[in-house]
């Protein structure tokens, strides 16, 4: 299995474990009135679905998601750590991980899904590829349409849609750039802004293999 089948094998038994998440959280919305935490259902032990279902037949179908959840995070967990063992041996990755937002899991995305970032001419054609910029179609200050919104990689326009997320929840400088945004804009047109600027500026972190510059990013 190559590395980037890897990456998107792991993205799609993360959504399949979210989705018996949820099924436990809509069980316990119908039968107990309230909605279990994500952590608490990861943490489950067979005596505590008996205890909160006391419904042998709703205990069943939980046990049956639980055990099932179990399964896939052990997988996903070894495919983890199958490829952050080959990822650390390259800079590209080391210095992804110094950009705000980006953690291990990101950074193993954007390096695997980029692939060779020569092969990109520029910061605005590998946001293009991230699906980073708009694609409305302007011609005599008039909206002519909007070119094919999927063009490019959707597992990048992912991770960069996650970065920006996190970057403006934990990063004071960005979360001011993104406030100010917001004031003229939507919050997913002011949030894609965001993903924009991160985009460029991994594009240069990969390419010099430098740590991630917020002051030519968001300066």
């Amino acid at each position: 299995m190559t590395p980037i089948i890897r990456i998107r094998k792991r993205c799609r038994l993360v959504q399949m474990r979210t989705a018996n998440i949820l099924s436990i959280q809509n069980i316990a919305a119908r039968n107990l009135g309230y909605k279990l935490s994500a952590n608490r259902i990861k943490a489950l032990l067979p005596e505590d679905v008996e205890r909160i279902f006391p419904q042998p037949e709703v205990a069943l179908a939980v046990d049956t998601n639980r055990v099932v959840i179990r399964a896939l995070s052990e997988q996903f967990t070894r495919l983890e750590k199958a490829m952050l063992a080959q990822a650390r041996k390259r800079p590209e990755y080391r210095d992804l991980l110094t950009a705000p937002g980006i953690g291990k899991v990101l950074a193993l995305t954007i390096l695997l899904e980029t692939g060779g970032i020569g092969r990109f001419p520029g910061p605005g054609h590998y946001a293009s590829y991230c699906r980073c910029v708009g694609s409305a179609r302007i011609g005599n200050n008039k909206s002519k349409g909007k070119d094919n919104t999927k063009n490019g990689n959707k597992y990048l326009a992912w991770a960069f849609g996650e970065t920006a997320n996190f970057s403006t929840r934990y990063n004071d400088r960005i979360k001011a750039y993104y406030q100010r945004k917001l004031h003229n804009t939507h919050p997913v047109v002011a949030r894609k802004t965001v993903a924009h600027k991160m985009a460029r500026a991994c594009f240069y972190t990969m390419r010099d293999q430098v740590d991630f510059d917020i002051d030519k990013a968001f300066g």
